[in-house]
């Protein structure tokens, strides 16, 4: 009859031994932003980088591009009708009052295809198709697709992540045209309508003030806005934390960040194009 073997003494877990290690201090919890901010930027290269790989993914782009149109087009010309309103409203007040009234077209539809209707766009494929993309991807992290996708060689970035990237901003530039035409038709109307404005007047404005790169800074300010609705969803839903409960906290921090980069990157291409491109007249 053998004699047992000794039981070993169970060793101390890594972190434990990590922390209790001299000369060692944690990582700083004042450093996490700038981490997560670093890897949101990897991604974005990472999608970039494999944008131009082949084989790509062409149906699962297709898929993508009429789920997100799908669930933002409504939405978008129901609200762009009211915004366009407040918006006509608010400038024919404004200009009534300072004797200008007959530049309100061309204020309102400058507001309208500048400003809102990019921001617009870009809110809801990032309250909509963005927290639907977080959670698709996080649901398929925890359970470990992600994982058996890289043990098969297959890339998650190529295959998940660069088709629904492309796809909102595919949707977001489409959309966009979409949101400017309602919202000025909206404006036009309760301009001409309620305002007892004359149509003639509004055109004329419109032609006088507005020109071609108006238009084409609310396209670029679309396609970037879509550029980083989908990269915060994927980066959020390719790192949850704490299962199924970290996959929610996930597509709910992945909508309050993308908003915040929203505005922020508004006011920055803003405020460059107005220095790059001068007034019509100017």
């Amino acid at each position: 009859m053998t004699a047992p073997l000794p039981v070993r003494p169970p060793e101390p877990a890594a972190e434990e031994a990590r922390k209790e290690a001299p000369g060692q201090r944690p990582p700083s919890r004042l450093l996490a932003p700038l981490r997560q901010t670093g890897q949101l930027f990897a991604l974005a290269l990472a999608v970039a980088r494999a944008v131009f790989r082949r084989p790509f993914q062409v149906r699962e782009f297709i898929e993508q591009f009429w789920f997100v149109a799908s669930v933002t087009i409504l939405p978008a010309a129901l609200v762009s009708i009211p915004f366009g309103a407040v918006i006509a409203l608010q400038v024919g007040s404004l200009t009534e009052q300072l004797g200008a009234q007959s530049f309100t077209g061309g204020a309102s539809v400058l507001a309208v295809i500048q400003q809102a209707s990019p921001l617009i766009v870009a809110l809801l494929i990032a309250g909509a198709a963005g927290s639907a993309i977080c959670a698709d991807l996080g649901s398929r992290k925890i359970r470990e697709e992600l994982d058996a996708m890289e043990v098969m060689g297959v890339s998650p970035i190529q295959r998940l992540v660069v088709p629904r990237v492309l796809a909102t901003m595919s949707v977001a530039v489409l959309l966009n045209g979409l949101v400017s035409v309602v919202g000025t038709l909206g404006g036009y109307f309760f301009n001409v309508i309620m305002q007892d404005g004359t149509p003639g007047a509004y055109l004329a404005s419109f032609s006088a003030l507005a020109q071609l790169p108006d238009l084409y800074v609310g396209e670029l300010k679309a396609l970037i806005f879509g550029l980083i609705a989908g990269i915060v969803a994927a980066y959020r839903g390719l790192n949850p934390r704490g299962g199924p409960k970290g996959v929610g906290d996930a597509v709910n921090q992945s909508v309050v960040i993308t908003f915040m980069l929203l505005f922020a990157v508004n006011m920055v291409l803003t405020a460059i194009y107005l220095q790059i491109v001068p007034p019509k007249g100017g």
